[in-house]
């Protein structure tokens, strides 16, 4: 039995939960409708990565005791699950022939041009191994130099425009692609610097790569969203590997399970901009065992497909 003292207090209890109920319901239309404004603002999680890119190895990180042959190396890529070797000549028949053996492919192949004066505009043998790869779908990777221009200097922009339009056409006759090489430290640097030419060549089989490792090296880590967007519609190729955010080279290029950088963060960037061609392992200069590194990055970009 409630005491009769009490009976007055909870009377007033009651009229207070009524009214409050009532003020609640009448506000709950307004409470969901702020609520789910606020989960619009934030995108859901980012999808697990998933990745179906072409990944090769890089033949920077493919040598050392046990790896000397072309058959040596491209063994050991085919039991480590790589789909092939970015590769630089010579020996271009030799690694064509055991990437064939083994199912393989050049995914790449490494050539240098020089834009100065009196300078050797491309290797002479270039045009007989672009024939060899005929039918590959080896991408024709194009570093250029110059000792007469200074490094970016649009000064240079006309004589690199005739020299990649050269190799561009030798590319085409074989159904081949040329991509841009940015490096720091030569005149063609940065990826403004390959976006800027690519688009002056205006040829179809002609476009870019974006170079993780060099774009760190040259202070434009900020600007990779922003990069990638604009050179998507030209870029044929990635190359990354395992980093820190700033440094020399043996912190700019690592397997890549190490490095403060987030590589599968910038995986995420690339599959926001529908980027689904080949990605290159860059290891030039990682010490250590070679096969190990080549493991590790391995079962590293397996792991990043699983996040």
């Amino acid at each position: 039995m409630i005491p009769k003292t009490i009976k007055p207090q909870l009377s007033r209890l009651r009229r207070s939960a009524k009214r409050g109920l009532s003020v609640w319901l009448l506000m709950l239309p307004l409470v969901l409708a702020v609520t789910l404004d606020s989960i619009a603002e934030f995108p859901p999680p980012p999808k697990q990565l998933s990745l179906t890119n072409e990944f090769f190895a890089m033949d920077t990180g493919v040598h050392g005791a046990g790896l000397k042959t072309p058959e040596d190396k491209v063994k050991l890529l085919k039991e480590l699950g790589y789909a092939g070797i970015g590769w630089t000549p010579p020996g271009v028949a030799e690694m064509l022939t055991a990437l064939d053996q083994q199912g393989l492919k050049m995914s790449s192949l490494y050539i240098g041009a020089n834009i100065g004066e009196n300078e050797q505009k491309y290797d002479p043998q270039l045009p007989k191994q672009i024939e060899l790869l005929k039918g590959k779908g080896t991408i024709i990777w194009l570093h250029i130099s110059s000792k007469s221009h200074q490094t970016s200097a649009p000064e240079g922009d006309e004589r690199a425009v005739a020299i990649i339009r050269e190799v561009a056409a030798l590319a085409e006759a074989s159904g081949l692609q040329v991509a841009l090489y940015p490096h720091a430290g030569a005149w063609l640097e940065r990826v403004q610097d390959a976006l800027r030419v690519v688009k002056k060549v205006d040829r179809a089989n002609v476009g870019l790569t974006f170079n993780l490792c060099h774009c760190l090296k040259v202070g434009d880590e900020k600007k990779i969203p922003e990069l990638l967007k604009e050179c998507r519609p030209h870029l044929f190729v990635v190359t990354i590997n395992g980093a820190d955010h700033e440094g020399g080279w043996n912190r700019l290029i690592q397997p890549l399970d190490q490095g403060s950088f987030d590589v599968a963060e910038f995986l995420r960037q690339l599959q926001a901009v529908n980027f689904n061609a080949p990605i290159g392992l860059q290891h030039y200069g990682v010490k250590g065992d070679a096969r190990e590194n080549l493991r590790r990055s391995k079962n590293a970009w397996q792991k990043f497909s699983s996040r």
